[in-house]
């Protein structure tokens, strides 16, 4: 793993009920491994949202703070996991795109994985960016400005971005590695 600290770094997690499992948790646990603060935040006043484990629903995640709570300014960097219904729910409210957007125009880390670029998407993040992203965002992200390529993580300046689960070591450490230097 890294040997880079994120200690006194804190980050935010924006997902909704239906989100990836995997790709919360894991994520999560590699940040906290490494130091850093990680709150869960959802909109509503949701004291857990449940997750979406690959094909049914899956174990609920606590929620550490409501996203009318949140302030962006208090936190480094800004996480999206996937899930289909996650990101499609998300990007559909105004309050988190607003969110999404605080972190992309400060140009702070953000780190989308599998459907997570949608909200980045309706948050204007995407323009001019290469990206990664579960196959059928591809013409999504083109059309909205980026360059899509079928990679397991990428990197491209302050965004980090994967494909799937599967993706979740590299993806991780991608992420680990942006935030440490």
């Amino acid at each position: 793993m890294n040997s880079k600290s994120l200690s006194g770094k804190k980050i935010a997690v924006l997902a909704t009920e239906g989100f990836e499992y995997a790709e919360l948790t894991e994520p999560k646990r590699m940040l906290e491994e490494a130091g850093a603060k990680v709150d869960v935040i959802a909109p509503g006043d949701a004291k857990e949202i449940k997750s979406w484990n690959i094909s049914d629903w899956g174990d609920a995640v606590k929620v550490d703070r409501s996203l009318s709570q949140a302030k962006p300014d208090d936190y480094e960097a800004l996480l999206l996991p996937g899930g289909v219904m996650n990101p499609d729910k998300l990007r559909l409210k105004e309050e988190a795109v607003s969110f999404v957007r605080a972190f992309g125009d400060a140009n702070k880390p953000i780190a989308a994985i599998c459907h997570g670029p949608w909200t980045l998407i309706n948050a204007g993040c995407v323009k001019g960016h290469t990206m990664t992203s579960w196959p059928s965002l591809q013409k999504d992200l083109e059309n909205a400005g980026a360059r899509w390529e079928d990679r397991e993580v990428i990197r491209d300046g302050n965004l980090v971005t994967s494909r799937k689960p599967d993706d979740i070591p590299a993806f991780g450490k991608a992420f680990i590695e942006l935030l440490a230097a």
